[in-house]
């Protein structure tokens, strides 16, 4: 599990390292234009939406670290020659081997974390992950910024081929991995073989929190640096440099509030969690609503706005430890590389189509903006109540059915018919 969560550290800080300044090096660096800029940005997101229903089947078939190993190989490829291309079809290809392999490594990983992790840990293991991977991407993009020069190439082909050997090293850290045995594609009845997509469809449940998840990345972590910076800068009048300090807020709830909030999170039941969330991200668009339209000071702007992305980081800690656990318990035997998969691909999605719909309706119609969003987050809490209905007691409620698994096992009489019930 440590080196599991040191490959998710390195691999978020790789990515920190190179994706905040891609923009500016196809663009301007390399000289391809704007345009190919863009493409190369929408590249990424097309790459993952491509091979992350391949995944799924693959981390059930091969195993979750086969696959890991594969994704780490490509995207160190794809990092590598992105660095050393000079023409707009070199740069579009070594985006989408460096996307694809970036983003099948997130359902793989978080596999590897379900199997090295029980019931009553994996909320603490996936809150360690969340933890480390925002360290990771902050840490990484903080050094990369000071690395680059817009006046020389070499300090971005430097950039990338650090990146690249940071993929390399993981593959050497992570072949070293023991994986406990969990059940493949070709351990598993011939009935289960054949469910794939079809048996995932037919989980009412997961169907649903797919739907929530959604919602829950759409509003939230889609307008990031899209909808919500665009609104701030255009409606609020928020300098760029309050613009960071609110993104540096965001990352700083998170890690002090991580930890904080884990244990009342486990003995939360999950979806009660979720709609929490929903209530106070609802809050922080309030907050966004007075920043842009209020009529108070500069000052007050400012701290409204950055008041918004430190609740937004503290929504985002309490989901970590929920949702990310409830996708592995909702999974059936040896299928949780599959739902893993599966709620990438939904994640991703959201993430593609959030910055389109939440950047220009955040820079020109400000008004109309908070209210969506702000019924979107309502509509999480209202989301994450029916979800509940559909989830046994032991996904709602993980520590109190742990607790009387361990109740039932200290009856001296009786204890097999307990433990059964």
């Amino acid at each position: 599990m440590r080196r599991i969560h040191v490959g998710n550290a390195l691999s978020a800080f790789g990515l920190g390292f190179t994706v905040p300044y891609l923009y500016v090096y196809v663009a301007q660096v390399r000289g391809l234009g704007a345009m190919t800029a863009g493409l190369v940005l929408a590249v990424f997101a097309v790459a993952a939406l491509i091979v992350l229903p391949f995944a799924g089947r693959a981390i059930v078939r091969r195993g979750p670290l086969p696959v890991l190993l594969a994704a780490l190989v490509m995207a160190a490829l794809g990092a590598l020659s992105l660095g050393l291309a000079g023409g707009s079809v070199t740069v579009l290809l070594s985006a989408a081997a460096l996307g694809a392999g970036q983003a099948v490594m997130q359902p793989a990983l978080a596999t590897m974390i379900v199997e090295c992790s029980a019931a009553e840990t994996r909320s603490r293991a996936f809150a360690t992950q969340f933890f480390l991977q925002n360290l990771g991407l902050g840490v990484g993009g903080l050094i990369g910024g000071h690395l680059v020069d817009t006046t020389r190439v070499s300090s971005f082909t430097l950039l990338f081929a650090i990146e690249a050997a940071i993929f390399l090293l993981l593959v050497v850290m992570m072949s070293t991995v023991r994986m406990p045995h969990s059940p493949r594609i070709e351990d598993a009845p011939a009935g289960s073989a054949e469910g794939g997509w079809q048996q995932l469809l037919g989980n009412r449940a997961m169907v649903q929190l797919c739907v929530l998840g959604f919602v829950l990345f759409f509003a939230c972590y889609g307008q990031f640096e899209s909808g919500l910076s665009a609104f701030g800068v255009e409606a609020a009048g928020i300098s760029t440099s309050a613009l960071g300090t609110a993104l540096a807020a965001n990352t700083l709830m998170i890690v002090v509030a991580q930890f904080a909030v884990l244990k009342f999170v486990e003995r939360s039941r999950r979806s009660r969690v979720i709609a929490g969330v929903g209530l106070i991200w609802a809050v922080a668009w309030l907050a966004a609503g007075y920043a842009g339209l209020g009529h108070g000071s500069r000052e007050m702007a400012t701290a409204a706005f950055v008041s918004t992305y430190a609740l937004f980081g503290l929504g985002e800690a309490m989901l970590s430890p929920t949702v990310a656990p409830l996708v592995a318990d909702l999974a059936p035997e040896g299928m949780a590389g599959q739902y893993n998969s599966a709620f990438a691909l939904v994640k991703q999605l959201a993430l593609a189509v959030g910055p389109a719909v939440g950047g220009p309706l955040g820079a020109s119609l400000p008004a109309p903006y908070i209210v969506t969003f702000l019924l979107f987050s309502l509509g999480i809490s209202v989301l994450a109540v029916r979800l509940g209905r559909s989830l046994t007691a032991a996904q709602d409620r993980p520590w109190a059915a742990a607790r009387s698994r361990v109740v039932a096992r200290g009856g001296a009489s009786a204890e097999p018919v307990i433990a059964e019930a």
